[in-house]
């Protein structure tokens, strides 16, 4: 839902590119203050409190939405955002490790996939609330009404989280909170550091290509915001289905070899993307097909980053991951960086070029796969 408040503060408020980009600033800026409380809050306490912080704070700003609405103000629809967001990030800081946690380390990647690929149904529900609730009649009452109504949603969710029986996960860490030791250790992990490099460039590339699809489809097709928001759900449809794919796949591949080829399939649909301006549909399959190639690569890096971080002949210890999460969860920030950025060009020069943000993006996770498939070759 967020993706389509670019193009909706772009027709309410007549701002530029640069202006609306904000919206993602505030909210993946918050992914990046918020990760690291988050991890020290569930490795004090627990993973459902972790839960139900994320929740409470998530509709609380989505809430927030409605005064924001009748002041008419940009600036307390960013910190609504803001809020909102830092909900998020709590969440993802503490269900990522907890999935990874639940099992085999073997197939902890493939399991975070699995329960990854029913993340993007949400962003299929948000895409059709934006299109029927918000682009289809885009006021500031809309928006606020839409949010507001998400916000009662995740109320009831909070309620049932609070009286559901969560397994505890394995974590033999304890309740020790001394980080020093573990920030040495994480970022003498070359495979992770250079993961959280990876993964901050790879968002970057994800939100800056769905924060202007709706806009960049608009110019191609000639059409109106609700319309390119339908071309909008199929690009996450196809996000959708592919990480189910890849999942069964690695069945068969290992995900480096997987991260490598959708790395250079995105890199090959965006430099069309940049290189056919005008051209019409062919432009916008290029588009849809990136989100089928980079479905993968958020949950590929995050754990083939956190696959040695507690493995002792690794340099690791048992209860890093909760902090080595955090900071693949701060990489996020990425999105907040690059897509202003990505504004500005767009304001500069055109959309179509602006787009070589995501293609500078998706060679840093190109170099990540070959260097782990490097390291792979290296220790058989």
């Amino acid at each position: 839902m967020t993706d389509t408040l670019l193009a909706a503060f772009k027709r309410i408020m007549s701002m530029s590119d640069a202006q609306t980009s904000l919206i993602q600033f505030a909210f993946y800026g918050a992914y990046f203050c918020l990760a690291l409380p988050a991890a020290l809050f569930i490795r004090k306490h627990s993973y459902k409190s972790g839960v139900i912080l994320g929740l409470c704070l998530y509709a609380t700003g989505a809430i927030l939405f409605m005064p924001a609405a009748k002041a008419a103000s940009y600036g307390f629809y960013l910190v609504a955002i803001y809020i909102m967001a830092g909900g998020c990030s709590v969440l993802e800081t503490t269900a990522n490790p907890y999935i990874l946690s639940m099992g085999a380390p073997e197939t902890a990647t493939r399991r975070l996939n699995i329960a990854q690929a029913f993340n993007p149904i949400g962003s299929i529900l948000g895409i059709l609330m934006s299109k029927y609730f918000i682009l289809s009649d885009i006021s500031l009452y809309s928006i606020s009404g839409t949010y507001m109504t998400l916000g009662l949603v995740l109320v009831g969710i909070l309620i049932l989280m609070l009286l559901a029986k969560m397994p505890a996960g394995q974590d033999t860490a304890g309740k020790s909170l001394a980080l020093a030791p573990v920030f040495r250790r994480l970022m003498g992990n070359k495979r992770y550091r250079r993961g959280v490099i990876a993964q901050f460039f790879y968002v970057g590339a994800q939100i800056g290509i769905w924060s202007f699809t709706i806009r960049i489809v608009m110019q191609e097709l000639a059409i109106d915001e609700a319309s390119a928001s339908s071309i909008y759900l199929v690009s996450i449809i196809g996000f959708c289905l592919s990480r189910f794919v890849y999942t069964w796949l690695m069945k068969y591949f290992q995900p480096t070899r997987l991260l490598l080829f959708g790395a250079a399939m995105s890199m090959a649909c965006t430099a069309v993307v940049i290189c056919t301006a005008g051209s019409g549909w062919p432009l916008v399959v290029a588009l849809i097909l990136i989100s089928v190639f980079m479905s993968l690569m958020f949950p590929t890096i995050y754990g083939l980053a956190l696959e040695q971080v507690e493995k002792p002949n690794c340099g690791g210890h048992p209860g890093d991951a909760k902090i080595g999460a955090s900071g693949l969860i701060m990489a996020i920030l990425g999105g907040a960086v690059l897509t202003p950025l990505q504004g500005v060009l767009s304001d500069r020069f055109s959309i179509h070029l602006s787009y070589i943000v995501p293609l500078i993006c998706f060679v840093v996770v190109l170099w990540y796969a070959l260097y782990i498939n490097f390291q792979n070759t290296k220790t058989k």
